[in-house]
């Protein structure tokens, strides 16, 4: 049987997504989901907060980085990726979940920001363009999943 590497999660963006590019022009944008979980501790019911690194690659990333901001409520469909560096003499590593889909939820903490207004939709990493896409007019692009710029990329030099 073939190895799974799926992850679904929804929740809200923890701070304003960040858009940079590689030295390569590829664009990448970052931000942080917060997953609330109920459990009871005895004979209360509390919540405690997970925190997960997103990443989006290429065009996605572009077009929906003015919408990802803190408070939005997304859904996000993905795969995890392990970053392993060198620092100061110590093996480092790092997990996060590439993001191959998102479906913008629920509107944001609202501070009157155009971007908040509740616009809704989802973003795919396929050839068959969604209705957000249409809407949006959002070039197409061609994509086989493949990343170049991500397997090859040199995280040590990404300046951020």
């Amino acid at each position: 049987m073939a190895d799974i590497n799926h992850v679904v999660l929804v929740g809200r963006l923890t701070r304003d997504a960040e858009l940079k590019y590689t030295q390569g022009g590829s664009p990448v944008c970052k931000f942080s989901l917060a997953i609330n979980r109920r459990r009871k501790n005895g004979e209360e019911w509390g919540e405690e907060a997970h925190y997960f690194d997103i990443v989006l690659w290429g065009k996605q990333g572009e077009a929906l980085n003015q919408y990802l901001i803190k408070g939005k409520q997304v859904a996000i469909e993905g795969e995890l990726r392990q970053n392993r560096w060198e620092q100061d003499g110590q093996s480092r590593s790092k997990v996060e979940i590439v993001a191959n889909n998102i479906q913008l939820l629920g509107s944001g903490s609202g501070n009157g920001q155009q971007a908040k207004s509740g616009i809704q939709g989802s973003y795919q990493r396929s050839n068959a363009p969604s209705a957000y896409q249409a809407r949006q007019n959002i070039p197409q692009q061609q994509d086989d999943g493949y990343d170049p710029d991500f397997d090859n990329a040199n995280f040590d030099t990404i300046p951020f």
